[in-house]
């Protein structure tokens, strides 16, 4: 019997093994599964960081510290640090990123999208801003520079696909664009009263230039747009539940001065800066003394004036551009000369130093012949000629009875 007994425990413990192989192999067999489904059920956080409506400004101007905001350097600065605590993100453009087709605009393309490379851009929209340039010059651009783009232009590539932490995400420059199973996001220039019209997107990004300090939700779709000149960047974190967006939060990071810039996009800038300046080297240089005076001239018969023309800002307006490594930068010269990209006036400090500054023609106007006939009256500075330069975003604190007071010397 104990044989018996001996035997019958034998066959049973020997059956034990084939069975919790089974167990082992059918919960393996199901953990593959889990994993390789999706996650139904599972929120997920994700922060789309976004811009758009950049216009070409690489930094500010750095006129006026109200409107000292924006700059690719702070913006990847702010990236760079913070890259751990916005982890998982994705960063996107709408578009519209680029000024007008000139050889400094061209310049200015240039530097944008090494920038963007450098701050590694999921995806950028070509909008109507970027459809002045030629095709080829910006195809080359984005090869050398390796930034994955969507189109709005006809004939060209309207989507891609990212993914991020098991999300599948679409971003199309195309309105009809969606794809089943993703998250989908809509990079477009439209108005956003056109663009709130469009259905079934999870989220659309403007790049129209309008500002929106909060996101619109109608009909499941999260609207938001790119604050103009990049002054402000924003943020999305959007929480999703397979591949679907069921909740978000928004926030805007301004750009200011306080906010450490990368060393390797202020490079781009430097670079940049070095490029304009050749731009001037190279050109052909201009006849002067034909058209304007300039102050030495003036003071022959006004030396008083000029005496207390040299006691006001304007008479330092070339020192300001020097010190921030933009004396050589036509956006900056035109309102800190005499006449510049006019004929016979300021071209360079090298070549034309008798009209550098804001000289006595930029606000009485241009009469060679005053100098023969004093009769001749110049023009009263009246407050729509210092608006030429003082203008809202370079002097949001123009006052013209106090700013005239500043500059009196009559």
């Amino acid at each position: 019997m104990n044989n018996i007994g001996n035997d019958g425990n034998k066959r049973r413990n020997d059956n034990k093994h084939p069975m919790t192989l089974a167990v082992v192999f059918a919960r393996a067999f199901l953990l593959l599964l889990l994993l390789s489904a999706p996650s139904y059920g599972q929120v997920r956080e994700l922060n789309i960081i976004y811009t758009g409506s950049l216009q070409g400004q690489l930094e500010p101007c750095g006129c006026s510290p109200k409107t000292d905001f924006g700059g690719v350097a702070r913006i990847s600065g702010y990236l760079t640090e913070h890259e751990r605590s916005l982890s998982p993100y994705i960063l996107l453009d709408a578009g519209n990123f680029s000024d007008k087709d000139t050889a400094q605009g061209r310049l200015k393309i240039k530097a944008m999208l090494k920038s963007f490379s450098l701050m590694r851009y999921n995806a950028l929209a070509l909008m109507g801003r970027e459809s002045s340039f030629d095709r080829d010059f910006l195809c080359s651009l984005q090869g050398k520079y390796n930034v994955p783009v969507v189109s709005g232009f006809k004939d060209a590539e309207h989507s891609l696909t990212l993914r991020q932490d098991s999300l599948n995400i679409n971003v199309s420059a195309h309105p009809e664009g969606i794809k089943a199973e993703m998250l989908n996001i809509l990079l477009t220039e439209l108005p956003l009263d056109e663009a709130r019209l469009i259905k079934g997107w999870d989220l659309i990004i403007t790049s129209s230039g309008e500002e929106l300090e909060e996101p619109v939700r109608t009909d499941g779709t999260v609207l938001v747009s790119g604050y103009p000149k990049g002054k402000k960047l924003g943020i999305l974190t959007v929480k999703t539940n397979g591949q679907r967006m069921v909740d978000f939060t928004h926030r805007w990071v301004s750009i200011g001065k306080e906010l450490e810039e990368d060393e390797r996009a202020r490079d781009v800038l430097n670079d940049y800066d070095k490029e304009v300046a050749r731009l001037i080297a190279e050109a052909e240089k201009p006849e002067t003394g034909t058209t304007y005076a300039g102050v030495a001239k003036c003071s022959g018969c006004h030396q008083p004036f000029e005496e207390s023309w040299k006691k006001t800002a304007h008479a330092k307006a070339v020192a300001t551009l020097e010190s921030a490594g933009k004396s050589a930068d036509p956006e900056c010269l035109i309102c800190h000369t005499v006449g510049y990209g006019e004929e016979g006036g300021f071209f360079s400090i090298e070549t034309t130093p008798e009209l550098k500054n804001v000289q006595c023609e930029a606000c009485h106007g241009l009469d060679m012949e005053h100098l023969t006939d004093f009769s001749r009256p110049m023009q009263p500075v009246t407050e729509r000629v210092c608006l030429k330069c003082h203008t809202e975003s370079n002097s949001p604190d123009f006052d013209y009875p106090l700013y005239l007071e500043k500059i009196k010397h009559w």
